[in-house]
């Protein structure tokens, strides 16, 4: 399955970043409280400044909207690519209730952001759908360091944030629709 791709960005209309506004701020979407969830953090270290930045953010989140640090799981990958494998061995532990993948691939001079971005987002799609627990996309897919920068605490927000965000209002989804 490939996801579209608009100017040779991965595109998701729900999460994408505009240049008009950080998506960051969830404004008046309501978030519901992460007290009683449990998370695994998988972040790549590849690009670690921009991923640090991401982790930061993601765990700030989690732990603003109620969830404890001893249910908030960290591991490390080397890159983005690792990603969907290390999600799948969290999303198998029973007690974990969503997966939040957080990475950095930015544009080189060849094809291998283009097949990097669409493994690394087709496999956590297929990892959330094979254990029925939300895997959360929250791996950005730039041009340049500059944009990196600009959607991991810059004009854009932090991804980390919004995938957090994500994570937590999927996981009362699911509680919601599982009575």
């Amino acid at each position: 399955m490939n996801v579209p791709q608009i100017a040779g960005h991965f595109f998701n209309p729900f999460t994408m970043a505009s240049s008009l506004k950080s998506l960051s701020d969830p404004g008046k979407k309501t978030v519901p409280s992460a007290k009683g969830m449990r998370f695994a953090l998988i972040v790549s270290e590849w690009n670690a400044e921009i991923c640090q930045a991401l982790e930061k953010a993601a765990h700030v989140s989690l732990l603003k909207y109620g969830a404890k640090p001893k249910n908030i799981l960290v591991k490390y990958v080397p890159g983005s690519f690792e990603l969907p494998l290390a999600a799948q061995l969290a999303a198998q532990v029973h007690e974990i209730d969503a997966v939040i993948c957080l990475g950095c691939i930015i544009r080189g001079e060849t094809s291998h952001f283009d097949f990097i971005g669409d493994a690394v987002s087709t496999g956590i799609m297929n990892v959330g759908l094979m254990y029925n627990k939300p895997v959360v996309f929250g791996v950005l897919t730039t041009e340049n360091l500059k944009q990196a920068k600009e959607r991991s605490g810059g004009k854009h927000g932090n991804k980390g944030d919004e995938a957090a965000l994500t994570a937590i209002r999927m996981v009362s989804l699911k509680k919601s629709v599982s009575k």
